[in-house]
């Protein structure tokens, strides 16, 4: 027997709930961006996907008018940074609602590296660094969705073999419902079929 939910009978934010933990994992986009008061900005958003891999987009939705959001208008540009699970503490810490004055860098002790062709800088922590500028943004209610063309892509070269990056070296985490995390865990491999007509 299931239970039956409808969007319209629900406060959005019950429903938020219920969405999040049952739209699960979600990668996480560390965005770091910076204001034109030239403030960097850092902050963790799980509503991140791909777009488009030809030209390459990234997409993330801001739920609210944050900082982030704020800044990729201002200045159409914003890093994506993977999220791994080392940096779990100081990932979670810049998600704190810190006044626009105050960079998550430095409240949580990470490390500006210089950007390659935007001004927003990297985290330098982080393995993975997706350089961006702003392509579009959607509105839906109290969210924005903001696409973002890939200029640059930064990846360690402790986490690749070859050309190609190894997921349990990345060690991604993920967001899930309440104020749980996921981690990597079980790596499965199954080939991809093919359909052969007779």
């Amino acid at each position: 027997m299931r239970k039956d939910f409808d969007p319209a009978q629900l406060a959005p934010n019950a429903f938020y709930h219920l969405m999040t933990a049952t739209v699960v994992p979600r990668p996480i986009a560390w965005v770091s961006s910076t204001s034109r008061a030239g403030v960097d900005n850092l902050a963790p958003h799980s509503f991140f996907t791909v777009a488009s891999a030809a030209p390459a987009v990234l997409q993330f939705t801001s739920v609210g008018r944050k900082d982030t959001l704020r800044n990729v208008e201002a200045t159409r540009q914003f890093v994506v940074n993977l999220a791994p699970e080392p940096l779990f503490e100081q990932i979670n810490a810049t998600g704190a609602d810190f006044p626009p004055e105050l960079s998550e860098f430095d409240e949580a002790g990470l490390t500006r590296e210089p950007s390659l062709k935007v001004r927003p800088p990297r985290v330098a922590e982080s393995p993975v660094a997706f350089e961006c500028e702003l392509h579009s943004t959607v509105g839906f209610g109290r969210s924005t969705v903001v696409f973002g063309r890939v200029v640059h892509l930064a990846v360690n070269e402790d986490v690749l073999d070859g050309d190609h990056p190894m997921i349990d070296r990345l060690r991604p985490l993920s967001r899930l419902g309440r104020d749980e995390w996921g981690t990597l865990g079980d790596i499965k491999e199954l080939a991809r079929p093919t359909y052969k007509s007779s």
